[in-house]
């Protein structure tokens, strides 16, 4: 793997750290190739019940495309007659499909600011803690182009379709605070805190119920596009796949007993 893409695993937690400060983590391609691995690593790993996404130093999580690298990419493309964007279907889409798919929370850890792709990552992701001077800012439509990594499904699931149209079309920076007010944030926590804060957080997602997590996310996901009549029958498969998990018979059998359950994931 790149070095512009940290893979830890601490217990359960699969921790991936954007490894590119002094390019405010922006994606060139080795990177979005390391993370597109390292995010399908934890998704199909047994022994990862939870993730933790972030980036290095202070300024930024991540601000997408890196856009040095991409003005060479576009002469080329000039030059020969080729797409210029083949990165979407080749880096992002697959990442964005492990992030988002994957059976199993999924945490952003945004300290600075979050910008393009970097935003859609972190809208991918099932919780976002941020630092109080974190913002968002989805930044497509200021370069001309449309949203990708999954920002336009995302998006309006978080804010709304009015809200996402408008992020989108007129994009700016969301600083933390009105983030929390509009639900783009979990949580917003002192710049000092937010590494330890996200941390213990996401170690406490792989501590719990990982199958059960796992049952809600794609219940969720399956009723934003499909019937009450054929979400129910969905609810009853996943209820089925959790009830008879080995963590449902440890939580009633703590219930019962008044003591704290200490589940397996499985």
């Amino acid at each position: 793997m790149s070095d512009s893409v940290l893979y830890e695993l601490d217990g359960g937690l699969a921790v991936v750290t954007i490894n590119r400060p002094e390019a405010m983590n922006a994606l060139d391609v080795a990177t979005k190739v390391a993370l597109r691995d390292a995010m399908v690593r934890a998704a199909e790993d047994t022994a990862v019940r939870a993730v933790l996404l972030t980036g290095s130093g202070e300024r930024a999580f991540c601000v997408g495309q890196d856009l040095n690298e991409h003005l060479g990419q576009l002469k080329i493309a000039e030059e020969t007659g080729e797409g210029a964007l083949r990165t979407v279907a080749e880096h992002y889409n697959p990442l964005v499909r492990a992030l988002a798919g994957m059976r199993k929370p999924t945490v952003a850890a945004v300290g600075g600011v979050a910008a393009g792709a970097g935003a859609s990552l972190a809208f991918a992701c099932d919780f976002r803690v941020l630092s109080e001077k974190a913002g968002f800012n989805t930044a497509f439509a200021g370069i001309a182009l449309t949203a990708d990594s999954g920002a336009s499904w995302t998006l309006p699931r978080l804010v709304g379709h009015a809200r996402a149209t408008e992020l989108l079309m007129l994009p700016r920076t969301v600083k933390a605070p009105e983030a929390l007010e509009l639900g783009l944030a979990t949580r917003v926590v002192p710049a000092e805190e937010l590494a330890a804060t996200a941390r213990a957080f996401a170690r406490e997602l792989a501590a719990g119920p990982t199958v059960a997590y796992g049952a809600i996310k794609e219940s969720l996901a399956y009723g934003a596009s499909h019937s009450l009549d054929e979400l129910l029958d969905k609810e009853d498969e996943l209820q089925t796949l959790a009830g008879e998990s080995e963590d449902h018979r440890i939580a009633v059998r703590a219930f019962i007993a008044k003591e704290k359950p200490e589940y397996l994931g499985r």
